[in-house]
């Protein structure tokens, strides 16, 4: 199964796993799965690190690398599909990572209640 995981959750890998529900992890530690971060998620870290509102102590790729996750790049399709959403979330990044999991065929890990209101498939 392909994964998207959300912006929060790839943090929690990283700075606090306790915070990740049990069944999430388990889809994750699934050597079946393929997990992808969004390349709008590094994009929504490296904009909070810029600005001071997020503090960024590891090296990105080196994390990736070791965690054996894959970047899904954002390309034109997911892009045109943003036009089409509804706006039940406002936060572009979500939007942005709801749009590629449609357009992917990735199943999403979030704990946003928000995605729910979209046609995107939710673990």
């Amino acid at each position: 199964m392909n994964i998207l995981i959300d912006t929060h959750i790839f943090l929690w890998l990283i700075y606090d796993t306790k915070k990740v529900d049990e069944k999430h992890m388990e889809y994750l530690k699934d050597l079946d799965n393929t997990i992808y971060l969004s390349a709008m998620s590094i994009a929504e870290i490296m904009i909070k690190k810029s600005i001071g509102s997020l503090e960024v102590d590891f090296d990105m790729d080196e994390v990736l690398h070791v965690m054996g996750i894959k970047v899904l790049g954002f390309d034109a399709k997911s892009a045109m599909l943003l036009g089409t959403l509804p706006l039940h979330h406002r936060d572009p990044f979500d939007r942005m990572i709801i749009a590629q999991a449609m357009t992917s065929r990735c199943k999403i890990i979030s704990v946003d209640s928000k995605f729910a209101f979209y046609e995107c498939e939710l673990l």
